[in-house]
């Protein structure tokens, strides 16, 4: 093994914990084509020696004092917390969960599930009627491809009560009907019922494959922008309840056309469902079929007003989490043990965190892996953690401007966000 690739080894494995850096000697191994010699064994147990200590690792100390310097509003706290010797430039929010007129939300970009903008931009479109934003921070990973559903987010998300993305094998952040903030899996349990009974998955507001079923609000944009197979739009039946689309809701829906050529207009109070050409039963469907979908998950999120996915669980019941990532190097998993710009949320009984760490910038801040994010929102007192999306979407926005540097050297257009709102006195204490 040649000097570069033996630094580039121990580069990769210093300050990690055992599990951490037999992770990435594996991962350096398969990216640079080496065997499992002595010179690797060597490296490993040699790094390994200085890194078993948790006082040893900057990360775990976190950040959990303050310091005098730090931006104060009424139950807001604003600072960065600079490591010049790695280097890292991080960036903490904390929030009081006592003060009353702080309320979660969440953004799109153009309010549409279709399309990307920058946090800022999404800052600014919040109607004030739902509050005046004070914290804000990227959300969800999302579609980028440049096609029809780009800006898509990929799992749940919740905008003032309506659902606008349905839940997917990504982790979900929620405040409860009792305002209890959550970080877990959700399951969807998003059904359709044919008119003889049988029932199908439903999907919501993406791109549909030959094989699904997906319904579409008037939240995705103008039209469906699907392809081929056969829609129907639908009417509310008798007394269901209708649009916005709320969570753990049932409806019963009937057929007012029928459709064959795709991409139907979803202008006006309209819903689509749009069926691939492979699911059968959609050629039964005709003017005055009688249908029923169901917004259920599990866990059942009944009442929940504000959701938005993300990534993996950091911190579950105080233990911050190995990641296991699947072999085959895909970059969604293998950037999970390399250091990046990480954006995050996490809480304990009396606050919520939300962090941000640039990177990709040497000379300011080289980033986090997902585990040393861990350590250090740990070390801020977190409970529960977990992250948003990272890279050049990370991006934290306080009092009206943004406070990080993003890497790409400004901020860059994503598809939906996490704001903290300031609402009325008189609209707090009432809870709306």
């Amino acid at each position: 093994m040649n000097s570069s690739r033996q630094s580039t080894v121990l580069f990769g494995v210093n300050c990690m914990t055992p599990w951490r850096a037999l992770q990435w000697v594996r991962l350096m191994r398969s990216r640079l084509g080496l065997g499992a010699g002595p010179a690797i064994a060597m490296v490993l147990v040699a790094t390994l020696a200085g890194c078993s200590r948790a006082e040893d690792n900057p990360a775990a100390k976190g950040g959990s004092r303050e310091p005098a310097s730090a931006k104060k509003l009424a139950g807001i706290t604003y600072w960065n917390d600079k490591k010049p010797e790695i280097p890292w430039s991080i960036h903490i929010v904390k929030l009081d969960r006592a003060q009353a007129d702080l309320v979660f939300t969440s953004t799109l970009a153009r309010n549409t599930v279709f399309g990307l903008s920058t946090l800022g931009s999404q800052i600014g479109s919040v109607p004030a009627s739902v509050g005046k934003p004070v914290v804000g921070i990227n959300g969800d990973f999302y579609v980028v491809d440049h096609g029809p559903y780009i800006g898509d987010p990929r799992g749940l998300q919740i905008m003032n009560g309506e659902v606008v993305s349905a839940p997917t094998d990504q982790v979900v952040f929620w405040i409860d009907a009792t305002s209890q903030p959550h970080s877990a899996h959700v399951e969807s349990k998003f059904t359709l019922t044919w008119p003889d009974g049988a029932t199908s998955p439903l999907k919501l507001n993406e791109e549909r494959s030959a094989r699904e079923s997906v319904l579409y609000t008037p939240r995705l944009g103008p039209s469906t922008r699907a392809v081929g197979g056969r829609e129907v739009v639908v009417a509310r039946e008798a007394d269901s309840p209708w649009l916005p689309l709320t969570i753990a809701t049932h409806y019963t829906l009937k057929v007012t056309e029928v459709r064959d050529t795709g991409d139907t207009s979803l202008k006006g109070d309209r819903m689509v469902l749009s069926f691939g050409a492979k699911v059968a039963n959609a050629a039964t469907l005709v003017v005055g079929s009688i249908l029923k979908i169901s917004t259920g998950t599990d866990p059942e999120l009944s009442g929940v007003r504000f959701a938005i996915g993300g990534g993996n669980i950091m911190i579950f019941q105080g233990v911050v989490q190995d990641i296991q990532i699947p072999s085959g190097g895909a970059y969604k998993y293998r950037s999970v043990l390399e250091r990046h710009p990480r954006s995050a949320v996490g809480f304990n009984r009396t606050h919520i965190f939300l962090v941000e760490v640039d990177g990709r910038q040497p000379d300011l801040s080289v980033g986090m892996t997902l585990h040393e994010l861990g350590e250090y929102m740990r070390g801020l007192g977190c409970e529960e953690a977990m992250n948003f999306d990272g890279g050049g979407s990370s991006t934290l926005w306080v009092d009206g401007k943004v406070v990080n540097s993003p890497c790409n050297g400004s901020e860059r257009d994503i598809g939906n966000g996490l704001v903290v709102v300031r609402k009325p006195t008189e609209q707090a204490a009432g809870g709306k």
